[in-house]
């Protein structure tokens, strides 16, 4: 347990704002929680110019390159997107003080089961500053305070976004709180401070969750890390398995849903294989292959995997392609290798679909469509706060509900335990 002593005086004083805040936070009703989000979203749209300025200076003292680097950048429509996402939050049913079950026992007592805030969530994230903004409004409208911890490369963006946040009129002192980003040490008390944190969320790629997961002292609810996988069934639709890859891989190829991985049912690889190589190529992927996939497909520039490979989230424009004899053996595959994040089948045959479905161990497993589609808002949920690869507390997209615990209030009229 990190105490009070083991903390730097900076990183101590914002941990005690945030537990003491975190009471206040609770008691805000709905409509106090509301005009606060609508507020901030207001405030995000009038200090535009302000966040472009703080972006674009950490664009230019950043080495990111490629896709990393597209994550850091703000721009107008993503400033508006940003916007957009905290009054949609606002809209949200808020999912403190539901009663998820009643009943009366036998001796009169009546016992009731309500969702109550889980207190102080600690966040830790890399160069999206998107998250910062995503992650305090949540915590707000779920009655939560925040401790925020980004990545260096983002740091003047994020002290620019809090600073708005914490500038609107009415928000609790210490509710959402910014630790300095420029060491790993604010990273390793957060973590460890279970006097202060409730629980801990990490966000960003398998290295910072591995970290994360095996160092922390709090409660930890693991996210992100997603490589995916696409099995193209011997019975698939060959056009509909092509156009789902394609997106699954290039909509948008930084983020843990994009497919990593494609296995080819060896009945169809044949008629394939070079198929999908050269219409992933042509939308500028590498293409990596198992001996199969590069025989299949020898006129054409693929690298052979390597043992590795098969484990990677590459978070970019890379994907790797094996054959296998069959479903029990892709599914086997994957169960070794993914992260048990999001796993799709592509078939026109039921009862194989439904195999799948059922004993592959991911959060979201799909027939028939992309892996692109596991998030909170493409899921009806709303704003999330990331995808959950473990069983508990949560698993999959999750968003307000999964941000509450829960109490039980019992109510009686004098009665003793015999």
């Amino acid at each position: 347990m990190a105490s009070k002593s083991s903390l730097d005086l900076p990183t101590a004083e914002k941990l005690q704002r945030a537990r003491r805040a975190s009471s206040e936070v609770a008691r805000l009703d709905t409509a106090r929680k509301n005009v606060l989000l609508n507020e901030i979203a207001a405030r995000i749209t009038e200090n535009r110019e302000k966040i472009l300025r703080a972006n674009h200076a950490d664009m230019g003292a950043c080495d990111l390159e490629g896709t990393m680097r597209n994550r850091l950048m703000l721009n107008n429509a993503r400033i508006q997107a940003m916007a957009d996402a905290v009054r949609d939050v606002a809209k949200l049913e808020d999912p403190v003080g539901r009663v998820l079950a009643e009943w009366t026992r036998p001796n009169g007592l009546r016992i009731r089961k309500v969702a109550v805030p889980l207190g102080v969530i600690g966040v830790i994230y890399e160069s999206r500053p998107n998250v910062t903004v995503d992650a305090a409004t949540l915590a707000l409208k779920a009655g939560n305070a925040v401790v925020l911890r980004g990545g260096r490369e983002a740091v003047r963006s994020n002290e620019a976004l809090v600073e708005i946040l914490n500038g609107v009129t009415g928000m609790p002192q210490g509710a959402i709180e910014l630790l300095d980003s420029q060491s790993r040490d604010s990273a390793a008390a957060l973590i460890r401070a279970r006097e202060f944190v409730d629980v801990v969320i990490p966000r960003g790629g398998a290295g910072l969750i591995s970290w994360v997961a095996e160092n922390a002292t709090v409660p930890v609810i693991e996210t992100g890390a997603g490589n995916c996988h696409i099995f193209v069934d011997a019975s698939a639709e060959l056009d509909m398995a092509e156009l789902i890859i394609v997106n699954a891989k290039t909509q948008r190829p930084s983020v843990c849903n994009a497919a990593e991985k494609v296995l080819l049912h060896a009945d169809v690889a044949p008629s394939f294989a070079r198929r999908i190589v050269e219409t992933l190529q042509s939308h500028g992927v590498e293409v990596r292959g198992d001996a199969a996939t590069c025989e299949l497909a020898a006129e054409l520039p693929v690298r052979p995997a390597q043992s590795d490979d098969w484990n990677t989230e590459y978070l970019d424009l890379t994907i790797c392609i094996g054959v296998v004899k069959n479903v029990d053996i892709a599914i086997e595959h994957i169960n070794r290798h993914s992260t048990h994040h999001s796993d799709a089948i592509i078939t026109s045959d039921e009862k194989r679909a439904q195999e799948f479905l059922q004993r592959v161990d991911s959060a979201a497993v799909y027939w028939n469509a992309s892996t692109r589609f596991t998030d909170g808002g493409e899921f009806g949920f709303g704003a999330e706060m990331g995808i959950s690869t473990q069983k508990l507390h949560c698993r999959g997209p999750f968003a307000l509900a999964e941000l509450t615990s829960t109490k039980f209030e019992i109510i009686g009229q004098g009665q003793i335990r015999p």
